[in-house]
């Protein structure tokens, strides 16, 4: 059990409480000493606006303030800026009393130093329900307070060779790349108000080099004159000089900081939009904390997991902690980004510093990666946070048609592995020089014929579908992204002699480059044919079905070899050069399409084929534990997934900022991976079949509320070996839950 942590403060403004114990689920971090350097913040955020924040010794809380959909016009996403918040006297850092904790369940960090008279405590959320940030004091004897914004982007700057892959898709090009610079504007003697605006896009210059000229007088630019910045005020508050605010002594202070990111027609327009934001901010700061507290609460009741044996504690610190990250960054205008989230902090690369926009492998989308993030949103119940990265995509879907028109000559859309959030290639994938390539060919041979990552998120919508029962969601997104996904394969493809489909030229994910007929897209196209067939026919058209069975008909069989003298799953009917990187495409059959698994046919094939696998891992976006988990092996999945965990970050100061591993910190593929195959060893299903503990190792002891298909939750308690306690709901799906024994 946690120390309870003496009370420093008996009543704090709007109705903050004194330093408590919170409940032991969710886990809080608590650190005793301040940091170092933003390598040592925590993160937080309302699902839209993230903040990294830490306190250095003199005192001071700072925080890097981020947002989703901060866009540059080099594609590069930014933070907003710093914020600088001092006290006077100075927050006590140097004593025993001094404590910085991350109330998960409440969504806030607490700040405390002093005893007695210099006792003091700062309470820093970001509004569930509002686009702000609160800082908010409390002090038992008077204190100033000063806050300021601090900017690194004074004036344009030509990013450095060692940073130039944050802008990734211009790094190889020819060009300098500048990154425009900030500008602080007259808010009023009580405000402090500031932006990014981009006077200059890669958009239109992007679809030229890719042979979509045409769209630019069809499409709108998304990254021009996108202007994101905040709105710094507080009551008592007045500018002390551009970039700053002063209040005079006082116990309590409360200050907030609105965010808007908008494209218009000039700053000033900007500023009056975010000024009416401001002005609509009416609710008082005890109804606003209550909401926000309420939002928070309603989130850690929807799902849970928690484990209690021997070394199971890393493991529900992973899990509650990267989901805490997910809700953070999770609502917001863009998806999730896999490399660093909106966390991203300063660092350093052959011996330069990197201001935190740096990010490795830029600001483009790449699936492989971003899928990872949503897949555990399912079983969490987290639906809102996958509507984001769907939109993201049914908003591309008009542009991913016409450039398949345009490179091709038939009807369907295709979406590259790595994309822009508007649907272009990144151009360093497509190619500068483009010798004697034709349209719509990169020059980079890893994505070149890599198109399947369509055929993984049509089966993320049919899975959304099947847990919420969406029928909206079925008619404005989920068919028309389906009949263009599968039109590309239908038109694309020839056939051969027997009339089945030739996925060829192709290949199987990024490491066999050159296939025949790889297994991914053939799995793929099997599981999204089959689950749209299962869809109620009310919300499908006879030709729809109609076109399905005949391409489900059509399709090759999934490929087989022989190793060892065991039948196994091959990446590719056939494969035409050695590997180029480190996957294991024939486990795609396990996940994510799971043809095969725990309750289905040849459960021994998959599993051979998984214990012979090319590549073994679990940091990054490796998927070991989950294939082990769905293959219902136990004792493998809990063995990566402890390793899993125990990889934080050497630099990092909070315990879930995982990687960089192939990517970037916080690594966000590593922590969805964590969260999927913990659920996936407790929870399974497959069409109405549901499966708990499939691969549960039995000396763990779990209490848990997960998320199933038809609006289904399945909570309960497993004690010293023994289910105690099982509530499904609503109550007769019960009879399609199958208890297995743990292993």
């Amino acid at each position: 059990m946690r120390t309870r942590i003496p009370a420093v403060i008996v009543l704090l403004m709007g109705g903050m409480a004194a330093l408590a114990q919170p409940p032991e689920y969710p886990p809080r971090v608590q650190w005793d000493t301040p940091g170092a350097d933003s390598n040592g913040s925590m993160p937080l955020g309302n699902g839209d606006i993230g903040l990294n924040a830490w306190v250095e010794e003199n005192g001071d809380l700072l925080f890097y303030l981020s947002k989703t959909d901060a866009w540059s016009g080099n594609g590069r996403l930014l933070k907003l800026g710093r914020i600088r918040v001092s006290l006077s006297p100075a927050l006590a850092t140097k004593d025993a009393s001094f404590r910085q904790i991350l109330d998960t369940e409440r969504g806030c960090i607490e700040i405390a130093g002093g005893a007695g008279d210099g006792a003091c405590t700062l309470r820093l959320w970001v509004d569930a329900n509002a686009p702000a940030v609160r800082i908010e004091t409390a002090c038992e004897t008077p204190r100033a307070m000063r806050a300021s914004f601090e900017c690194w982007r004074n004036a344009p700057r030509t990013l450095m060779p060692e940073e130039r892959d944050s802008a990734y898709g211009l790094a190889e090009g020819p060009d300098p790349i500048v990154e425009e610079a900030d500008t602080v504007l007259t808010g009023g003697e009580n405000a402090v108000v500031w932006c990014h605006r981009n006077e200059s896009s890669i958009w239109a210059s992007t679809l030229r080099m890719q042979d979509m000229a045409d769209w630019t007088a069809r499409g709108s630019d998304p990254l021009l004159h996108r202007t994101f910045g905040g709105w710094m005020q507080g009551a008592g508050f007045i500018k002390d000089g551009p970039n700053a605010l002063q209040a005079p002594s006082a116990k309590q202070h409360a200050l907030s900081i609105h965010v808007l990111t908008a494209q218009t027609a000039d700053a000033e327009t900007w500023a009056g939009q975010l000024r009416r934001l401001v002005a609509a901010d009416t609710a008082s700061r005890n109804d606003a904390w209550t909401a926000h507290t309420a939002w928070w609460h309603a989130f850690w009741n929807r799902s849970w997991i928690r484990l209690s044996g021997p070394g199971t504690e890393p493991v529900n610190r992973a899990y509650a902690l990267q989901r805490f990250i997910t809700a953070c960054a999770g609502r917001g205008g863009s998806p999730i980004k896999f490399n660093g989230s909106i966390f991203t902090v300063d660092a350093e690369k052959k011996g330069r510093h990197l201001d935190a926009d740096y990010r490795q492998w830029g600001g483009t989308y790449w699936f492989q990666n971003t899928r990872l993030v949503y897949w555990p949103m399912l079983a969490a119940g987290d639906f809102e946070m996958m509507q984001p990265l769907f939109l993201m995509y049914r908003a591309m879907l008009p542009f991913a048609a016409s450039r398949t028109r345009a490179y091709f000559g038939h009807e369907g859309a295709f979406f590259p592995e790595t994309l822009h959030f508007w649907g272009a290639y990144a151009q360093d994938n497509y190619g500068w020089k483009r010798t004697n390539l034709a349209p719509g060919i990169t020059e980079n041979t890893y994505i070149r014929y890599y198109y399947s990552s369509a055929l993984e998120l049509l089966m993320m919508m049919l899975e959304f579908q099947a847990f919420t029962g969406d029928e909206a969601f079925v008619r404005e997104t989920l068919l028309p992204f389906a009949d263009a996904a599968l039109a590309f394969y239908d038109r694309h493809y020839p056939r051969d002699a027997q009339g089945r489909l030739r996925i060829a030229p192709s290949q199987a994910l990024e490491t066999w480059q050159k296939a025949v007929n790889p297994l991914p897209p053939i799995a793929g196209l099997r599981r999204a044919t089959a689950d749209l067939l299962a869809l109620p026919e009310r919300l499908t058209s006879e030709s729809e079905r109609g076109f399905w069975r005949r391409l489900a008909a059509e399709l090759p069989e999934l490929p087989r070899g022989t190793l060892k003298g065991e039948s196994v799953l091959t990446a590719a009917a056939q494969i035409l050069e050695e590997a180029k990187n480190s996957e294991n495409p024939e486990l795609y059959a396990v996940f994510p399409y799971r043809l095969f698994g725990v309750g289905k046919p040849e459960l021994d094939l998959a599993r051979h084929t998984f214990a012979v696998r090319h590549v073994k891992g679990c940091n990054g976006w490796r998927q070991d534990e989950t294939q082990a988990a769905l293959l219902g092996l136990a004792e493998e999945a809990r063995k990566d997934l402890m390793q899993r965990v125990s990889m934080k970050h050497e630099k990092s100061r909070f315990p879930a900022f995982w990687g960089p591993n192939f990517d970037w910190v916080p690594d966000q593929d590593h922590g969805g991976n964590a969260m999927m195959a913990l659920q996936t060893m407790l929870l399974q299903h497959e069409g109405r079949a549901l499966f708990l503990f499939p691969a549960w190792p039995k000396d763990w002891d779990v209490e848990f509320r997960l998320h199933a298909p038809c609006n289904t939750t399945i909570e309960g308690m497993r004690k010293n070996g023994k289910l105690e306690q099982l509530q499904v709901t609503p109550p007769e799906r019960r009879e399609d839950l199958a208890i297995l024994e743990a292993q």
